[in-house]
């Protein structure tokens, strides 16, 4: 029989064998590698990471266009979070405040729908606010433009805006939560890592119109461009279409007080009572017709005409 090795041996042996193998590779962590966490333990600052999430949901009785919207927005946003729809008659300020803090999420977008006909937007902070309101108008949903563009589902957007962000106070905070809710964080689970397509947002007669456009590049070998030239670049749209006109800005998570109220805004409620009144007016101004006719037939009567009778003989 062979005579033990001594414990020294033995610890000398594994050494060797570990210089001669290949370095373990770092575990990973849900807050990044394992090695980069013990750094900034030992006391280095640690990076910003951009946990961002945005739950998607909607009220009862929507449309099928605007549920086919809120789905088109599922695909742009892959750090969006979709929920079962929330009844809005009743205290939706806590039930949605609830369901963010269930999903952990930090944001969330709210379609409300009233009446079968008007859209409405809630964008929120959570849990402690700001939040807007927004009347959707000019809906067009994706399947029902059929443009040509297309972008990789899950790509990071470049979101741009008009200069006109940087004007007004409510400008910029709008600007601010739109950066926060629709910018895709770097390095997202559900992300890649691409910048394929652009999202505008550009302000014309105190209303937000979004539109999305793929970043086409030709990829043929003779014809590949250099990097930095922006000149054969060009934008296809891809769609959705909405236009979005703010109403209330409000201090807390839906609700609380009124930071900024669009003096310009006018409720549906009020141009389809105008309308109703318009054709109302119509129907009014023929009746009056009518009678003042009958009037001035009875007041200019007809002479009788001689030979009226000439034929009964």
């Amino acid at each position: 029989m062979g005579k033990k090795r001594k414990h020294n041996e033995i610890e000398a042996a594994e050494a060797a064998k570990k210089k001669d193998t290949a370095p373990e590779r770092p575990k990973r962590t849900l807050l990044g590698w394992k090695d980069k966490v013990s750094e900034s333990a030992s006391g280095s600052p640690r990076a910003f990471r951009n946990k961002e999430k945005v739950l998607l949901t909607c009220s009862r009785r929507i449309n099928f266009r605007y549920r086919h919207l809120m789905l088109n927005m599922v695909s742009l946003l892959p750090h969006c979070k979709k929920d079962n729809k929330v009844e809005s008659k009743t205290s939706k300020g806590g039930t949605l405040n609830e369901l963010v803090e269930l999903k952990s999420c930090s944001s969330c977008l709210f379609f409300e729908c009233r009446k079968h006909k008007d859209l409405y937007l809630w964008m929120a902070k959570c849990p402690n606010g700001p939040s807007v309101k927004f009347l959707v108008n000019a809906v067009h949903t994706m399947e029902e433009l059929k443009l040509t563009g297309n972008h990789l589902k899950g790509s990071r957007p470049i979101l741009t805006f008009s200069t006109n962000f940087d004007k007004q106070p409510h400008w910029k905070l709008l600007k601010e939560m739109i950066l926060q809710i629709f910018g895709t964080p770097k390095d997202q689970r559900k992300s890649k890592p691409y910048h394929d397509h652009v999202f505008v947002f550009s302000i014309l007669d105190e209303h937000i119109w979004f539109r999305n456009y793929q970043i086409s590049v030709p990829h043929n070998e003779s014809t590949k461009i250099d990097r930095g030239c922006l000149d054969k670049m060009t934008l296809t749209e891809v769609g959705p279409r909405f236009c979005l006109n703010p109403i209330k800005i409000f201090g807390g998570s839906f609700g609380g007080p009124t930071l900024y109220e669009n003096p310009y805004y006018v409720s549906p409620n009020q141009t389809r009572a105008l309308e109703k009144k318009q054709k109302a007016g119509k129907y009014v101004k023929k009746v009056k017709a009518k009678t003042r006719r009958k009037m001035h037939e009875l007041s200019n009567p007809m002479e009788r005409d001689e030979f009226a009778d000439m034929w009964k003989e």
